[in-house]
């Protein structure tokens, strides 16, 4: 993402996007910068470098992230723990990450405490009881997060605050709860309890809650920086993501485009395609992103790990030079000739699942590597080697529909070819909804009290995590003999968060289930059983997507599910570029590709850049071989 050398041979046609302003690295007014979009558009680079640049200015800086899935200790090549640690090398920087689970222990027991040796031991173990979901994990973390924005004791330790973000749709909840919750405080009655335990437990921050609504509103304290790629759907969710947070009151906005490729190589295909799609994305921009400030940062040769090559690109230059020419062939060719051979096309993939059983794809992975891409293409092969598919997504900002466009199979028409394939989506709010009218609908006989009780307790936000895990688990029963069910999961933090829910109550479950447990299915013994659902990991060969999805694959294994394989997408390699900046980029894959086959997946598939923009049925059903069904 840093500036590179031009080559003589570059062409002279130069993207509108180039005429948007380089960004200005330590030009940040506001104490508080929040760093957001959806995932893999390079929010934790683009926030690491901002904080170097403001650190190396003199001043005092925090560096924050809020993603379960965070990745700043690879971006700085040192530990990264749940309170500020310094970062060698740069005088005034400090990083931390948001711990939920940590955070959860520490807000148990500040609740808890004030009641040991007041309360029975059998009423402190049902407050307990109401504080052992995860409802009380995200108000946790919200809460620790609140007190970095509201705390004048930790405020007034550094002259920024840096927030990288979770992807968008996790990230505008977390910014949405300090009004929900305040909201709530205020209109619960002071009697009962919520599902977090005691209501003390809340109302005791409600101050604090009301001082972070003031500061996320006030521009002159506020700034929120909309990361996002020069590609259309990435741009799209910058504009979902501007508009909600407008609608929060949080109106202090900028986009930062990450990425960007002005200056292709004349003559070269691919290098001319890449310029071209990212020159349609921005041309023209979303309506909500034309009211905003808008900044670039270009496209670089080199992996941005490490305090060095953040400073490079804040100079804008190069973190490493260039590979040029023909000199790149001998640094990509030795792995086209080895482990890529053994990594197979998408199309054997979906012939392999396509003569299995039917039953459950989970599609997992970090955002922006392709999640959805991938399950709509695969949902499609599948439907076009004769099964019946249902493709659905538990991403807030996942859109498959889109994805799919405006031919035969795009579900605004009903379920395409033949009925066979048919098209959903959990939307976070319709299921709180849904779920909510359905728990009232049950205790319609309750007494007035009673009800009253119930009814505020649904209030509380933290009932979106339980109806979206009701909606999940009854898209894995979806899947049956005769049908099978692709889901496209939210990036990998939120994901890991779902599973832990799905494991909460499979224990829940069995330990109540005494002697009819073998009768029992649970949906966590759905996703361990091999013979039901098949995992895949995607990723892209680029080093931070492949250490996070390894890191994804464990975290998988702990839960006793193995990855049925992993899908490489967007390879370079083998692209037959000359371009030199894309051709680095090439070089860089072979040590990440040798490590994937090699390493890390028991099987592994491989999808090559694509030049045309991968939507709608025919693009996605030529990846699995049927491109001439697909007219």
């Amino acid at each position: 993402m840093s500036t590179h050398a031009v080559s003589a041979g570059r062409s002279e046609a130069v993207v509108r996007g180039a005429a948007l302003p380089a960004i200005e690295w330590a030009s940040w007014p506001t104490p508080f910068v929040f760093f957001t979009g959806k995932g893999g558009v390079g929010k934790t680079t683009v926030a690491g470098a901002a904080a170097v640049a403001l650190a190396d200015a003199g001043r005092r800086v925090l560096l924050v992230s809020t993603d379960p899935a965070s990745n700043l200790g690879d971006l700085f090549g040192t530990a990264v723990g749940p309170e500020p640690g310094v970062v060698p090398g740069v005088p005034g920087l400090a990083v931390m990450n948001l711990d939920p689970v940590q955070a959860a222990a520490g807000y148990r027991e500040r609740v808890l405490g004030p009641y040991r040796g007041v309360v029975t031991a059998e009423e402190l173990r049902g407050i307990e009881e109401q504080m052992a979901g995860e409802c009380t994990v995200e108000v946790a973390a919200f809460d620790r997060f609140t007190q970095l924005i509201a705390h004048p004791e930790t405020v007034g330790l550094y002259d920024h605050v840096l927030f990288d973000t979770a992807p968008t749709g996790h990230t505008l909840r977390l910014l949405n709860l300090p009004s929900a919750w305040s909201e709530y405080i205020e209109t619960s009655d002071a009697a009962g309890a919520s599902c977090l335990g005691p209501r003390s437990g809340l109302a005791s921050q409600q101050e604090q809650y009301h001082q972070a609504v003031g500061e996320l509103g006030n521009p002159a304290r506020t700034t929120m920086a909309l990361v996002s790629r020069p590609e259309s759907g990435a741009l799209a969710e910058a504009a979902r993501a501007g508009a909600e947070l407008k609608a929060l009151g949080i109106r202090n906005q900028r986009l930062i485009v990450n990425g960007l490729f002005s200056r292709p190589l004349a003559g070269d295909s691919v290098a001319q395609a890449l310029a071209a799609r990212q020159e349609a994305a921005l041309d023209p921009l979303p309506r909500q992103l034309r009211e905003v400030p808008a900044v670039s940062v270009a496209l670089s040769p080199a992996d941005l790990t490490g305090v060095p090559a953040l400073r490079a690109l804040r100079n804008g230059l190069p973190a490493s030079a260039p590979v040029d020419g023909d000199r790149a062939t001998d640094r990509i060719a030795p792995f086209a000739e080895g482990a890529e051979k053994n990594m197979p096309a998408l199309e054997a993939l979906v012939d392999e699942l396509a003569a299995g059983e039917p039953g459950s794809v989970l599609v997992v992975g970090k955002g922006g590597v392709g999640k959805t891409t991938i399950a709509a293409a695969i949902a499609i092969g599948l439907v076009r080697r004769g099964h019946e598919v249902h493709l659905s997504t538990t991403d807030p900002a996942g859109r498959p529909a889109e994805i799919l466009g405006t031919d035969e199979f795009a579900p605004h028409t009903g379920p395409g070819v033949d009925g066979r394939l048919t098209v959903s989506r959990i939307e976070p709010a319709a299921e709180l909804a849904r779920y909510t009218a359905e728990r009232l609908q049950a205790a319609e006989r309750l007494g007035p009290e009673r009800r009253a009780l119930l009814e505020e307790d649904l209030r509380s936000p933290c009932y979106t995590e339980v109806a979206v895990f009701r909606a999940f688990s009854g898209l894995l029963n979806r899947a049956t003999r005769g049908r099978f069910v692709v889901i496209d999961t939210a990036p990998s933090g939120h994901t890991l968060r779902l599973l832990d829910l799905t494991g909460s109550y499979h224990r829940q479950i069995m330990a109540g289930a005494g002697q009819v447990q073998g009768r029992i299915t649970t949906p966590l013994m759905r996703l361990r059983d091999p013979a039901r659902t098949r995992v895949l990991v995607v990723t892209l060969p680029e080093l931070t997507p492949v250490s996070e999805a390894a890191v994804l694959q464990e975290d998988l294994r702990r839960a006793g599910i193995e990855p049925y394989g992993w899908v490489v997408n967007a390879s370079l390699t083998g692209s037959g570029t000359r371009d030199p900046l894309l051709r680095s980029r090439a070089a860089l894959e072979r040590s990440q590709l040798r490590r994937v086959a090699c390493e890390l997946a028991s099987r592994a598939w491989l999808l090559p850049w694509q030049a045309q923009p991968l939507t709608g049925g025919r693009r996605l059903a030529a990846l699995t071989g049927h491109a001439d069904d697909a007219g």
